[in-house]
């Protein structure tokens, strides 16, 4: 009988079918998806239109002069959380939840009888947010925070301190929808330092005031 003859070639492989885009359910893919990179909603505003705006109002010619926002610095002072250390692990964890980094603890540099406070002794928390997570926080406070605060009006012109740099006072953290409510205890105010490039207190109103901050009389 005549032996038949077998193929040395492995027989080849069906192609895996393409895995499905990630997406919201309507056909739609994610930017991650696409592999495009995150883009903070009010640093693209920054540079289309605030930057012209800049350049034009105070004669710059050079885009790399123009004023741009630093960093902004959060901090919490407790004075309480000498004599309960909850209230300042509580507040921690909201800065945390707020500013989407690790904050650190912020402690007495002398002691003063007066308050029973002694060098050393944690009093308060503090954060500095640079890159994407200030120009997201930023925009959560222009766009959220800001309109929850109850007869809100604006904030004031008057915190600059003469070197472009502006200081918000913030009574109620309450006002993040990032802090959970149910957990709060005790309500903590917070000052929110934005530090800016600017030089001078007109540069800088001009800067913060094109981004959103909505300034009293505006």
């Amino acid at each position: 009988m005549a032996k038949t003859k077998t193929s040395d070639k492995a027989p080849a492989k069906k192609a895996k079918p393409a895995a499905a885009p990630a997406g919201d359910g309507n056909g739609e893919r994610h930017p991650v998806a696409k592999g495009e990179p995150y883009f903070p909603r009010l640093r693209k505003r920054y540079q289309d239109e605030v930057v012209p705006k800049l350049m034009s109002e105070f004669g710059i010619k050079n885009p790399m002069a123009v004023p741009r926002l630093e960093k902004i610095s959060l901090n919490m002072g407790l004075g309480e959380a000498s004599r309960n250390i909850k209230v300042l692990d509580d507040a921690l964890v909201e800065m945390q939840a707020l500013a989407g980094q690790k904050p650190t603890m912020t402690r007495a540099k002398k002691s003063i009888a007066a308050f029973k406070l002694r060098e050393g002794m944690p009093i308060g928390a503090r954060v500095t947010l640079r890159g994407d997570r200030m120009w997201d926080f930023l925009d959560r406070l222009i766009s959220i925070a800001l309109p929850r605060v109850r007869d809100f009006r604006g904030v004031p012109k008057k915190s600059f301190d003469g070197r472009g740099n502006y200081t918000l006072g913030i009574k109620d953290q309450l006002i993040f929808p990032e802090i959970d409510t149910n957990k709060v205890e005790v309500n903590k105010g917070m000052n929110v330092t934005i530090t800016t490039t600017a030089g001078n207190d007109e540069r800088a109103l001009f800067l913060l005031e094109q981004l959103g901050l909505p300034f009293v009389g505006r």
